[in-house]
């Protein structure tokens, strides 16, 4: 499989910077959660544990802004337990490194305790590092080490490559749907989702998340919680 050049970091914090500045002017506990940046040491030290490389656009976004960082996981936690939700209009949680190394090694366990049937389709590649995922790891997003792309996994069904060509695309999008949000008008992805949802609903669950309203990822939105989203335009 041949590589395809990263984006220049500088457009992976470009790009960052757009998620960040909608976040801080609208939804300011989101916001609050990100975390501080990465260590270099850590993200070595990370390196090692997983046995990969980490691309330069990934290296460097963990150093700018780490989700989780100085924080441990409480005991029992889930699997991902420092998880930023909110951020991610298609749902799932933002992960930072420590999410990152624990989802990684859960994926990667269970590709070795139970191998897939069909080789050429496994369910997990050591070469993808988890980006998003819901606390139980169900599904989620992947960026692939070898490419750059960024791809996607569901339990019950094959994962999905190069949904977006690198991660500064995957961050222009969500910087795209957040806006979109905020001016009322939610703009067409550039890529894949994890899961349906029509525009609308999208932009009522981004809402109501970061506005401290309880919505699922799936199904019937209440209609409180519409009236209250319409009532804020």
């Amino acid at each position: 499989m041949s590589e395809i050049p990263a984006p220049e970091a500088e457009d992976v914090r470009q790009a960052w910077s757009r998620v960040t500045n909608w976040l801080e002017q609208n939804a300011p506990d989101v916001f609050a959660t990100l975390g501080g940046p990465g260590s270099s040491t850590a993200v070595s030290d990370a390196e090692e544990r997983m046995g990969l490389k980490l691309p330069k656009e990934l290296r460097q976004w963990l150093l700018a802004n780490d989700v989780g960082t100085g924080k441990q996981p409480d005991a029992g936690s889930c699997l991902v337990a420092l998880g930023c939700a909110g951020v991610i209009p298609s749902g799932g949680l933002l992960l930072g490194l420590t999410d990152i190394e624990r989802v990684y090694s859960h994926k990667v366990d269970m590709e070795e305790m139970e191998p897939s049937e069909d080789s050429d389709y496994p369910s997990w590649r050591r070469e993808w590092v988890p980006i998003v995922a819901e606390s139980d790891g169900f599904y989620g997003r992947f960026l692939n080490t070898r490419t750059g792309g960024v791809g996607s996994w569901n339990e019950g069904s094959n994962p999905e490559e190069g949904e977006f060509t690198s991660l500064f695309a995957f961050f222009q999008d969500v910087a795209d749907h957040l806006e979109g949000v905020s001016s009322g008008v939610a703009r067409e992805s550039t890529g894949g989702r994890m899961h349906n949802h029509g525009p609308e609903g999208e932009a009522i669950r981004l809402w109501a998340r970061a506005n401290g309203y309880l919505v699922n990822d799936n199904g019937r939105i209440l209609a409180s919680i519409r009236e209250a989203y319409e009532a804020s335009l």
